[in-house]
């Protein structure tokens, strides 16, 4: 299926998405499941669920690995630095570019990078906020030249594949508002913008969005490398502040729940045929997250 075809197919059934009946019958069974789903939630710590109470009232949770103490956080990370260095600086023929993505073999000589997305704690931290079971998409590591293109993440907008969509954003370097940093607006105000704009879906350029709100409302999300970021871009406005000082590394880890509102979106970081092969060495509890 041709880039061009997909992308007619996915703007035609966005559109038949969005019809009020069908949107309020989906919104019916939504609820059934997410009550269906209330007594198989996994137990978790008073620290996690603060964690999920903030993405459900605030939107993001910034914290560091050191503090959620995941023991294979430090082989995750080390794994994660020295990929830095082998991911090229430059993007071949496509002046409108301005993110390079570590390729599926560079991800597959590092499995402990994507696995990390794995970790039981996470996806329990994960499914209390979703409601329903998770899919896990993978471990997407970027590298965000420091260029003046503002195009796509790099405008405000919210991800639409799910009700409830969770990214788990690692920085691998200082983080500081000239490095690219993920900014988002708090729940409350991206529900009154989004009113305002009478945003549905897709890109809202910034000279926009400051006819509506003050930059002051903009929050950044900063700190040392091993910063951890949850964010809840399924309900908040995002983007990813221009890079002006350096380029920015980072690893966006993607959850959605398994019954997906957008099927036609599901993606995954890594090719059928690699994940077969981490799979292999997985728990049959942990595949169900991977094969969906």
């Amino acid at each position: 299926m041709s880039t061009m075809f997909k992308k007619v197919q996915n703007k035609f059934l966005r559109n038949i998405y969005n019809l009020p009946f069908l949107q309020h019958q989906a919104e019916i069974e939504y609820q059934k499941l997410v009550k269906m789903h209330i007594a198989n939630l996994p137990l978790i710590s008073a620290k996690d669920k603060s964690i999920v109470e903030t993405l459900n009232s605030e939107g993001v949770v910034i914290t560091s690995l050191a503090e959620l103490g995941i023991s294979s956080a430090n082989k995750m990370f080390q794994s994660a630095q020295n990929l830095m260095h082998k991911i090229s600086h430059s993007i071949i023929d496509d002046r409108s570019g301005f993110s390079v993505h570590a390729t599926s073999q560079q991800m597959m000589k590092h499995p402990e990078i994507f696995l990390w997305g794995l970790e039981q704690r996470l996806i329990n931290i994960v499914e209390n906020y979703l409601s329903l079971p998770v899919a896990y998409h993978g471990a997407y590591f970027r590298r965000d030249i420091a260029n003046q293109v503002v195009q796509k993440s790099r405008l405000w907008h919210i991800d639409k594949e799910d009700r409830k969509v969770l990214k788990i954003i690692v920085y691998l370097h200082d983080m500081n508002e000239d490095t690219g940093p993920f900014q988002y607006l708090p729940i409350p105000i991206t529900e009154s913008v989004a009113h305002l704009l009478k945003y549905h879906h897709g890109y809202i350029q910034d000279r926009t969005m400051q006819q509506v709100i003050s930059p002051f409302h903009y929050k950044s999300c900063i700190g040392p490398a091993g910063t951890v970021v949850f964010a809840a871009t399924g309900s908040i406005f995002h983007r990813g502040k221009l890079p002006v000082k350096s380029d920015r590394f980072a690893i966006f880890f993607d959850y959605t729940s398994r019954k997906q509102k957008l099927s036609f979106y599901s993606t995954s970081s890594l090719p059928k045929e690699d994940i077969a092969l981490l799979a292999k060495n997985l728990s049959e509890k942990q595949k169900e997250y991977l094969l969906v």
